[in-house]
């Protein structure tokens, strides 16, 4: 098997990532969603309580 200087590169800049990046960007966009999305419910249903008392 060949060993090729562009290969060797690629595989020597793949070795300099860490393998585990933590999960904190995905975490907090899920959280800024979740939360979100419940003032939005609690805003939806809240507004059906309204009383239109003419």
């Amino acid at each position: 098997m060949e060993h090729h200087p562009a290969v060797a590169r690629l595989a020597e800049a793949a070795g300099t990532v860490p393998q585990h990046q933590g999960s904190g960007d995905l975490l907090r966009v899920v959280l800024i969603v979740m939360i979100l999305g419940c003032v939005l419910v609690g805003w939806f249903l809240l507004r059906g309580y309204k009383r239109n008392d003419d």
